[in-house]
């Protein structure tokens, strides 16, 4: 590297630690742009000049979500905490209230060498964003969930002067089907990109052969020239391994024109690789160099350099083998999964999109559907390392609406972009095993669906040609046709995907031979069937339940009730989903423990029935699940009968309360796995004892009667944490009696206090039906829980969370910030 280049360098580094930076930046291609935005929510005139006195603004470090923000007016009872009974939004966007908002932030840069391109990232604005830099419109991006770029060389200020970013956020009226969040909810990234550069989104690694002895890892770089002159440089891809030593090579003289951009493919032999899969996510790491041969002191010097993360991995799906992934056949344990973080709203923090896809795998699911557009990156980065299997899905409408403000509005002009973006930058992931286009759309078997159909295959397959392409499809409840009318659109994909349509696996096997189906979607009490089919059928790939964890919006779909309907979604206070495995705040839910059973997870799980009111009979929705938990507590039910319920593989269960055996049933066929039983409450201990064919004991699973609330136990997901204002903490927060059990039916008003090096980025409870806010420093439990997410400040130090109930011994947890 010159010396003008590495002075430019550290000026640089000082100039932005000049605009916020808590610590010294690394000298970077791209960096973080998330800290010191300026933040309004209004409809501003002017605000995008860049001499628009906003004094009077909120400043903040993104990700943000200002949906999730508290109202104005809370002594009003239709407002509670960022809940609105009569929000635009409605039950669908859970309540919350959109509207305008406002972005800015001011920055200086030093001389930027000749050539130099200055460009700002967006990883996900939502939604219909517009952004300026000093004054000049640089664009508009209509999508909420996919990335996109502005180049800001033209419109910079003299090198030291102060240059304004304005961005302004439009989420109005009914635009999405669940909770989107609003605002600026992923990172922003500055990009500093020398003359002659690699273009990161024009990198394609891919895996032509991949065997137990030998790999080729094919890369394809492009890079683009400089403004003035043939550049020659000599490209240099290095594959690692996670030592850090080289195991592959290979390099290639190029010349660049001005202006131009030119692709180079080289391949690499990998002996003996370690190979990429669900069970052992090996990660190589992929460095893409330009060498500059010019400089006459040094060989060569480095003008521009990638790392990407590399899997090896080949993956083959087809009618009579299913999906195999390095020659071994995986059933696809999947769950669909919406963008938002709970508490969090959509905000992406990284430690927050980690946690999603490590509560995933700690509950038996190896896949995730991006449900219904594309996640972030730290998802998918997170899903490489951890072994988990993605189908990343690009739309949930096209032309047709699903609500007057959503998507619709833009898909014809937009779609090829969007769809562009979504590949070109998750396309190198290892994760990901199909590209899903859309999601029950209205117009899919449409002459003109079927047309946007072919365009996209042929786009998608432009732009990556080793996965396979899917689409999940519903039984057209949009349209008066025959299930039978998905075959023309299905005709043209490698994978259907079926929603809720499991009892047609066999029948279309026989009538359209070599489909290969999944489940993309299916009810959460429908599991045992659906996944009956999966084990055997060969054609049937996998089942993603409806859905894997609570999120905010689709306001009750998952609810029981003794009167009224049964279907659908409810009325406020109802804000949460609750159709979820796991719960809003990232706890297992009695479905979850069906599911350990049925994939051989676990022996033996019992659930009990809260009490059902006299005279009435449960009505369960069609994504819901009967009100019972995993409990033996309960007050006031001396003598009367509570329903209980056995699920399990085995072939006999016996009951026994308090060392007395009160029941025993053999499991029916016409009750798969689940035997249930009517006993007269007794406080104490229940205990299922499970017994095979044999007569051998397998499994054991007890409840005991928790003691009234004595204290509080705090549990955080890690106890030291990097000093970086993107850093969380979670802790859980639940009231236990005097032996530590948790009490499961303490629902209790809890203070929280928070002192040193962060600040509350949530608080609150899995309630579905209990609206409050989540960034007040209290919360209530439900059934005993409750979670408290803590945001590192950037300064190191030490955090301590104190909480307190009334009657209960205070609990207090530290953590060390480094």
């Amino acid at each position: 590297m010159s010396l003008a280049k590495l002075f430019w360098l550290g000026s640089l580094a000082l100039a932005l630690q000049s605009y916020g930076q808590t610590k010294k930046l690394p000298l970077l291609r791209e960096q973080l742009f998330d800290d010191n935005w300026r933040f309004k929510k209004d409809s501003l005139q002017g605000a995008e000049q860049p001499d628009f006195p906003d004094a009077g603004w909120r400043t903040l470090h993104l990700p943000h979500d200002w949906a999730i923000e508290d109202l104005p007016g809370q002594n009003d009872s239709t407002i509670i905490g960022p809940f609105y009974k009569y929000s635009p939004a409605q039950e669908h966007g859970g309540y919350v209230v959109g509207g305008t908002a406002w972005y800015r932030k001011q920055f200086t840069l030093p001389a930027l060498p000749a050539g130099q391109t200055v460009a700002i990232r967006f990883d996900g604005v939502y939604m219909d964003s517009d952004v300026w830099i000093n004054g000049r419109h640089l664009g508009n991006h209509p999508y909420g969930y996919t990335p996109f770029t502005y180049d800001l060389t033209p419109y910079l200020a003299a090198p030291g002067q102060k240059n304004v970013l304005a961005v302004r956020v439009k989420n109005e009226g009914l635009n999405s089907r669940w909770y989107a969040g609003a605002g600026i909810y992923r990172h922003v990234h500055l990009l500093m990109l020398p003359p002659i550069h690699l273009v990161k989104e024009g990198i394609s690694i891919t895996n032509p052969e991949a065997g137990k002895e030998k790999a080729i890892v094919q890369v394809s770089a492009a890079m683009t020239g400089g403004r003035s002159g043939t550049a020659h440089h000599i490209l240099q891809v290095r594959l690692k391994d996670s030592t850090g030593q080289v195991v592959a090579y290979a390099s290639q003289a190029v010349s660049i024109s001005p202006g131009d951009t030119t692709t180079v493919i080289k391949q690499l032999t990998v002996n003996n690789p370690a190979l990429w899969s669900p069970g052992r996510p090996y990660l190589y790491t992929t460095e893409i160099s330009l060498l500059d041969t010019t400089n006459t002191k040094r060989s060569s010097s480095a003008a521009d350099r990638l790392e990407i993360k590399t899997g090896i991995r080949k993956i083959s799906i087809n009618a009579t083998q299913g999906l195999t992934i390095n020659g071994e056949k995986v059933l696809l344990k999947g769950g669909c999964l919406h963008h938002d973080n709970g508490l969090l709203g959509a905000a992406a923090f990284d430690r927050a999109e980690e946690r999603k896809v490590e509560l995933m795998k700690a509950y038996g699911f190896n896949a995730i559907r991006t449900s219904h557009n594309p996640p972030s990156e730290k998802f998918l980065e997170t899903c490489d390392r951890l072994g988990m299997l993605v189908i990343d899905e690009a739309f949930d409408m096209w032309v047709d609406q699903k609500h007057p403000q959503d998507y619709h509005r833009f898909f014809k002009t937009w779609w090829q972009r969007d769809l562009q973006s979504m590949i070109l930058r998750d396309r190198n992931h290892p994760s990901i095993i199909m590209w899903s286009i859309g999601n029950e759309i209205p117009e899919r078997a449409d002459s003109a669906g079927l047309a946007i159909t072919r365009q996209m295959v042929k786009e998608i397959r432009r732009l990556d040609s080793t996965r396979a392409i899917t689409e999940a499809e519903n039984d057209f409840w949009e349209r008066p046709y025959k299930w039978s009318a998905t075959d023309a659109s299905f005709a043209l994909l490698d994978v259907a995907g079926y929603n809720y349509m499991w009892r047609n696996y066999a029948l279309d096997e026989r009538r359209v031979p070599g489909r290969v189906m999944y489940g993309s979607e299916t009810f959460p009490a429908d599991l045992y069937h659906a996944w009956n089919q999966v084990q055997g059928l060969p054609f049937v790939i996998g089942d993603f339940v409806w859905t894997a964890m609570d999120y905010l919006g689709e306001a009750g779909i998952g609810h029981s009730t003794y009167s009224g309907n049964s279907q659908g979604r409810m009325s406020f206070p109802w804000f949460n989903a609750w159709c979820g495995d796991i719960d809003l705040i990232g706890n297992k839910k009695p479905q979850s423990y069906f599911r350990d059973v049925v994939w051989g997870r676990s022996a033996v799980e019992m659930l009990v029935h809260t009490p059902i009111p006299g005279g009435t009979k449960e009505k369960v929705s069609w994504w819901g699940w009967p009100d019972e938990v995993p409990s033996w507590t309960w007050p006031g039910m001396n003598d009367k009968n509570m329903q209980v319920r056995v699920f399990t593989r085995g072939e006999k269960v016996e009951l026994v309360l308090n060392d007395f055996r009160v029941a025993t049933k053999t499991v029916s066929d016409s009750t798969p796995l689940t035997a249930t039983f009517d006993i007269p409450y007794t406080p104490g201990v229940l205990t299922a004892f499970v017994y095979d064919s044999k007569g051998n004991e397998i499994g054991v699973k007890t409840l005991a009667l928790a003691s009234a609330p004595q204290g509080i136990r705090l549990t955080a997901d890690r106890t030291q944490i990097a000093a970086d204002a993107n850093e969380l903490v979670y802790v859980n927060v639940d009231v236990v009696d005097n032996l530590g059990r948790i009490v499961p039916n303490a629902n209790l008003p809890l203070k929280l206090s928070i002192s040193g090096e962060a600040t509350l980025a949530a608080a609150g409870s899995a309630c579905p039906n209990c609206p409050a806010s989540f960034q007040q420093p209290k919360l209530t439990t439900f059934r005993g829980r409750g979670l408290a997410i803590l945001r590192a400040n950037g300064r190191p130090g030490n955090i301590t969370l104190q909480v307190e109930g009334e009657g209960l011994k205070t609990a207090k947890i530290n953590i060390r910030v480094k």
